[in-house]
């Protein structure tokens, strides 16, 4: 357990995001025993010209006005700071010297607003803990000059196309540069282990108070009622970076007697497809988290139609162990990180296996199943996972023998 430090959360995901977030869990957790200051990412020049009617660039012009506080208490040791100046679009620069000379003066940029808010709050030799912001995540190590850095890596978006123009270079640099790599998939250790010997693979946590029925009655969503009987559901955001749209259509097509029911926000390609045009499908829309175990208690067979490619190897199904969590039958796609779960998922590599495994987790449900998979959701509790990476961070500074972070 690491008690009384102070610790700074940066990332990709600001606090007002509309989806779950690990990096917010993390926090969430490091600030039961610890100071802790989440940085959201600034707002780029480009994204506050073109999304300026935004709910969430509002908020920003707000706090940039001064209309709305740029620091927010979350709690009693938590804070979160919302970086009013904007930073320039730089991404569309060729790689090499003339990105990087304009990356560092963002991220001085974002320092420079940074560092007031740490001497307000009286941090000191505190702990930097990187969520996978590679471009301004770069330099914050050199700039904040923290008493330890952690690099959290959860997710390839090397692999996506916005990343992997500078990050196929920047990432093993920044990986080496720091003191240690947290990781929560086998394939993300071997990649990091490669450049930082500091590797340590941790897992992933679940927030179980959402969806552990022993502790909360959960009901099913009133909107599900009138959708015929039975059920196959996913819950999440529907992107089709990640999700096989023409795998969604088989199955909808292959099964007419059942109804696939998606909850969750949309990309432009789930938007615009020829899903809205098939019978039994069905898409709700966006639902608060919170909401989210209501419709999974409603599905019969949940669902994780996921593409297999670089993105999404060794991406880690959060959303598994929310199904798990509410006893659900799960069929999803064949992945190294899926392999975990093969015990209590039924798992699948083309469309024909896909409907006949959707077929053998309605036909095999019984209470031992149900029993079971809870019981694995249960095992990677945010309170279990929090440990690991604690046990992880004593290992390092041990290692390194750095006096200002001994806990």
């Amino acid at each position: 357990m690491i008690k009384g430090r102070d610790i700074i959360v940066v990332g990709l995901q600001p606090w007002d995001i509309e989806i779950g977030s690990n990096c917010k869990d993390v926090a969430q957790q490091f600030a039961r025993h610890n100071r802790v200051l989440y940085i959201n990412p600034p707002t780029d020049r480009l994204t506050y010209m073109r999304k300026g009617s935004t709910a969430k660039i509002q908020k920003r012009k707000n706090i940039r006005a001064g209309k709305e506080p740029a620091l927010v208490q979350l709690g009693k040791d938590f804070w979160t700071f919302y970086p009013p100046k904007l930073i320039e679009s730089v991404n569309g620069l060729p790689d090499g010297k003339i990105f990087d000379f304009f990356n560092r003066r963002n991220a001085n940029n974002f320092v420079g607003q940074i560092l007031p808010i740490i001497t307000q709050l009286g941090f000191k030799d505190y702990i930097l803990f990187n969520d996978t912001s590679i471009y301004l995540g770069y330099y914050l190590k050199e700039l904040l000059k923290p008493a330890l850095s952690i690099y959290y890596l959860r997710d390839f978006v090397i692999k996506n196309p916005y990343w992997k123009r500078h990050g196929v270079r920047l990432e093993p640099e920044l990986i080496a540069k720091y003191d240690m790599v947290l990781v929560n998939s086998a394939i993300y250790e071997s990649y990091s282990r490669k450049y930082n010997k500091r590797t340590f693979m941790v897992g992933q946590g679940l927030d179980l108070s959402l969806f552990n029925e022993s502790e909360k009655e959960v009901t099913v969503a009133e909107d599900l009622l009138p959708i015929p009987k039975p059920i196959v559901g996913y819950a999440g955001y529907l992107t089709s970076r990640r999700l096989d749209v023409d795998l969604i259509r088989y199955l909808a097509q292959k099964r007419p007697n059942l109804s696939f029911v998606f909850v969750g926000n949309e990309d432009d390609i789930f938007k615009t497809s020829d899903l809205h045009d098939i019978p039994n499908i069905y898409f709700l829309g966006h639902r608060e988290l919170d909401q989210m175990p209501n419709y999974i208690k409603g599905f019969d067979v949940t669902i994780n139609p996921q593409l297999y490619n670089e993105a999404t190897a060794g991406n880690y199904p959060r959303k598994v162990d929310e199904y798990l969590a509410l006893g659900k039958p799960v069929v999803a796609t064949v992945t190294s990180a899926m392999a975990a779960f093969s015990e209590v998922t039924y798992l699948a590599n083309t469309f024909e296996t896909w409907a006949d495994c959707i077929d053998r987790a309605f036909s095999e449900n019984n209470e031992d199943l149900i029993a079971k998979r809870k019981e694995v959701a249960i095992s990677h509790s945010w309170e279990g996972n929090i440990a690991v990476i604690y046990g992880c961070v004593e290992q390092v500074i041990e290692e390194v023998g750095a006096e200002a972070v001994t806990v």
